[in-house]
């Protein structure tokens, strides 16, 4: 076990909770500061949604991607760029008629959802490896979807971080895996207290943990009350961890966070265990990115 935890900081997500915060990140600027940021306070890679700047509502604008890493990028920082895949696979069935999408559906073509990495080239991006109902709507990755997805992203050379919410998708990734549409050691997030999906709990994380290729990169979070339970419980495990705005909104009870306080927090709690956070290049280097 290394003795360096990858810290992410997930700092703004693709749920419209915007307006249960107040002064949640919502332009690129807001957004690519924040990366800033918390890189400077232990975060290792950053984790990036972005928003439409008017409405505050998410959006897979390729523009808005593009400001975002630019910003980043232009500030000399080398935090890790991990773009969401995940806009476009929304799906809400019609009243009228089911077969036809109705309002929250958001569905593309699996490509369409790879264009801002095709053009930025990220670090990581991420693979959601999986269907589920995702609170009121259902969250579609198709296998057919995902192997045209896991092929485009082997071809463009971006790292795949693959996400599970249930212990099925790591089945479903460890084929991907097989069929050599993962190259290297895989990257796995373990996506814990999505409503609908698997809770956050000593129990589940042990379960998914478990089933993990021999040779896995892994990481886990919780979302909201349960965040920094599975930063102690993923570090002491030999895992890496996550935090961030996109999971968690306060910093205590009835206290509103922002992304530094987050990952502060993070960092003490790894500390504390006696492991320290990887750098950016630490992180690079174990994960198999070539910068």
């Amino acid at each position: 076990m290394s003795n360096e935890v990858i810290l992410t900081c997930a700092v703004c997500g693709g749920h419209n909770n915007q307006g249960k915060h107040p002064n949640y990140p919502i332009t690129p600027e807001h957004i690519a500061n924040d990366c800033i940021e918390v890189a400077k306070a232990g975060a290792a890679i950053v984790h990036i949604h972005v928003r439409d700047p008017v409405t505050g509502m998410r959006s897979g604008d390729p523009v808005l991607f593009r400001e975002v890493v630019e910003r980043i990028r232009d500030s000399g920082s080398d935090v890790l760029v991990n773009l969401t895949t995940s806009e476009g696979a929304r799906f809400a069935p019609g009243e009228d008629d089911a077969a036809v999408g109705g309002p929250g559906t958001t569905l593309v073509q699996p490509l369409e959802r790879l264009h801002h990495v095709a053009e930025l080239r990220p670090d990581i991006c991420t693979l959601d490896v999986g269907t589920f109902n995702f609170g009121e709507t259902i969250f579609v990755n198709t296998p057919a979807h995902l192997r045209i997805m896991a092929q485009r992203i082997r071809e463009l050379g971006v790292k795949p971080e693959l996400e599970v919410f249930e212990p099925g998708h790591i089945m479903f990734a460890r084929r991907l895996i097989e069929e050599g549409l993962i190259d290297g050691e895989p990257m796995f997030q373990l996506c814990l207290g999505i409503p609908h999906a698997s809770p956050a709990t000593p129990e589940i994380l042990s379960v998914m943990k478990g089933l993990l290729p021999d040779n896995a990169n892994w990481s886990a979070f919780g979302i909201s009350r349960m965040e920094f339970s599975i930063v102690a419980q993923a570090a002491s495990q030999g895992g890496n961890c996550r935090v961030g705005l996109e999971d968690n909104l306060y910093i205590e009870q009835g206290e509103y966070a922002s992304n530094l306080q987050l990952v502060e927090r993070a960092v003490r709690i790894i500390r504390e265990i006696g492991r320290e956070p990887a750098t950016s290049r630490q992180a690079a280097e174990r994960l198999g990115i070539e910068r």
